[in-house]
C-alpha cells in the first residue's frame, strides 16, 4: 500500500492511499482540523464520502487503529442458539484423524454428540452433507451440539484428539466389581 502526503499551502495537507482496482482514497486534513475523505476511481473526480470534526475524527481514528478493540483471530466461529446448545464452524486441518474418513464412518452423534448439519468446502456449501461424504482438510464443518460435545470436534479437527481411541479406552476400562477375591 503506497501513502502519497502533500501540502495544501493554506488549507492543510493531502493523503493519497492506492486502496483496490487503482482507486484512491484521498483524505485533506484542513489546518481547522476538519477531515474531509474522499474517494477517486482512475482518472475521474473525487467523490466526498464524509466529512468529520477534528474531534470526531480522532476518535473514529483511535477506533481504526484497535485502541478501542482488537479483533482475536480464531478458526472457530459459534452461536448460542440457547444455554446448551450451540452452531460451531470448526476447520479441519490437514493431519486431523478426520481427513480421508466419511460422515458415517466417523459417527459424528455416537462419539461426539454433535451433528454436521454442513460443510464448507472452497466457495460451496453442502448443507445437509450425506453419511458417504468424505472430509477434507481446508474443510469447514458447521456443527450444531453442546459446547463440551463441540470443543471435542475442534479437537478432532485440529488433529489433537483421536475418536477411536477414546473409544477403545473406554471399552477396556474395567467394570467395578463388588466380588471379594
Amino acid at each position: 500500500m503506497t501513502v502519497y502526503e502533500s501540502d495544501l499551502p493554506g488549507v492543510g495537507k493531502k493523503f493519497e492511499i492506492e486502496i483496490d482496482d487503482g482507486e484512491q482514497l484521498v483524505v485533506v486534513t484542513h489546518n481547522t482540523g476538519k477531515r474531509e475523505v474522499f474517494r477517486r476511481r482512475g482518472d475521474e473526480d473525487s467523490e466526498k464520502l464524509f466529512e468529520l470534526s477534528d474531534r470526531l475524527a480522532r476518535q473514529v481514528g483511535t477506533i481504526l487503529e484497535g485502541a478501542y478493540f482488537q479483533p482475536v483471530a480464531t478458526e472457530t466461529t459459534e452461536t448460542m442458539l440457547d444455554e446448551d446448545t450451540l452452531f460451531e464452524w470448526v476447520n479441519v486441518v490437514e493431519g486431523s484423524e478426520l481427513v480421508g474418513k466419511t460422515l458415517a464412518e466417523v459417527d459424528f452423534r455416537e462419539t461426539t454428540g454433535t451433528s454436521v448439519v454442513a460443510i464448507q468446502r472452497d466457495d460451496e456449501t453442502e448443507s445437509n452433507p450425506g453419511a458417504d461424504t468424505t472430509i477434507r482438510a481446508g474443510d469447514t464443518l458447521v456443527i450444531i451440539g453442546a459446547r463440551d460435545a463441540c470443543d471435542r470436534v475442534e479437537r478432532l479437527a485440529a488433529g489433537t484428539d483421536d475418536p477411536q481411541k477414546e473409544a477403545a479406552q473406554a471399552v477396556d476400562e474395567p467394570a467395578d466389581d463388588d466380588t471379594d477375591a
